[in-house]
């Protein structure tokens, strides 16, 4: 922007005392509400952290250098800032506050590094995986609402990992997409597919983020699970996953996405599932009911919790367009 344009108010002598305020002063400019509000508490705590902490400039280097290093690991199929995110707990923080859900409703969970959009539309009762390797599993869910009524024509993502814990987009000679499809549910809410059982696997662990964690003495791994992800107009978003039950990280996921509401038994397909679904009785059977919430009931309960985690805080603030601004007026 032409500094003509801007009016800039004088700042001079900017101590450890003074810098936030005039920082914040600076960045207040613009007309937008929001972003003055989201940078004045970023810049409010970031520098309240380096007080606290004494951060040294040897220390800032070393942040530095480590967000260059994450920044340069990224790429078209490997996204290590929201690896970073989710090993940091923010994932599942900024999901349970834009995705808040009401009793009886499927919880969310993160969203994970490897989802992409390659993922064939596929009919129900096809195949998802073709990995030779991997223990056959049939899926079978229905979705509904909070009311219990099917919910029809809704797009969902599915994505899991082969059965030695690697994601089709970590193989640099991959055919195409595997492991990974997208569903449209029918007339009764159901879907169906054909996948096999889903295997325990570490995160990335050879760049940044792998080392940040050997640096906190934590592992990298994460429990079995199977990825899904729904939208449908006048719905809330969701992205979810379900976790078997016994697995040996349920307790001490790397992302901390497992939930007790997503945590399911693996059954055993019978002789009348096997017939109506064209499967082999003794094959694993995964079984679940998905329950989604509106637009409407979402954003309601969103806001509620909002004006009430921050009037807690002691913060005077009003909504726009769903989000907190200060209140001024």
């Amino acid at each position: 922007m032409d500094p003509k344009q801007v009016k800039v108010p004088p700042m001079k002598d900017l101590t450890i005392d003074n810098i936030t305020e005039n920082t914040i002063m600076i960045n207040s400019q613009g007309p937008d509400p929001r972003i003055k509000y989201v940078l004045e508490r970023l810049v409010t705590h970031m520098h309240d952290f380096a007080r606290e902490t004494r951060l040294s400039t040897k220390e800032w280097m070393a942040g530095i250098e480590f967000l260059t290093a994450v920044g340069q690991i990224c790429s078209d199929v490997r996204q290590e800032f929201i690896l970073l995110s989710d090993i940091l707990g923010l994932s599942l923080l900024v999901d349970n506050i834009d995705h808040p859900k009401p009793p009886a409703s499927t919880e969310g969970s993160v969203l994970g590094p490897f989802h992409s959009h390659e993922a064939k539309t596929m009919p129900n009762g096809e195949a998802m995986s073709h990995d030779p390797e991997g223990d056959p599993c049939l899926v079978i869910c229905t979705i509904k609402d909070t009311h219990g009524k099917p919910i029809p024509d809704v797009k969902v993502d599915i994505w899991e990992t082969d059965s030695s814990g690697h994601y089709d987009v970590q193989y640099p000679d991959r055919d195409g997409p595997d492991g990974r499809a997208v569903m449209r549910s029918d007339g009764d809410g159901a879907f169906w597919f054909k996948a096999i059982k889903p295997v325990p696997y570490p995160i990335p662990h050879d760049g940044p983020v792998g080392k940040l964690l050997k640096l906190l003495h934590r592992h990298p791994f994460r429990p079995a699970h199977m990825h899904f992800m729904f939208h449908k107009e006048g719905y809330d978003h969701l992205i979810t996953a379900l976790y078997l039950r016994h697995d040996p990280y349920e307790t001490s996921d790397a992302v901390f996405g497992v939930k007790q509401s997503l945590v399911i038994d693996l059954d055993v397909v019978d002789d009348e599932t096997a017939a109506r679904y064209e499967e082999k009785p003794g094959t694993a059977l995964i079984r679940h009911d998905f329950v989604l919430v509106t637009e409407h009931e979402a954003r309601g309960l969103r806001d509620e919790k909002a004006m009430e985690a921050l009037t807690a805080l002691g913060r005077k603030v009003k909504l726009l367009d769903g989000l907190p601004v200060p209140d001024v007026d």
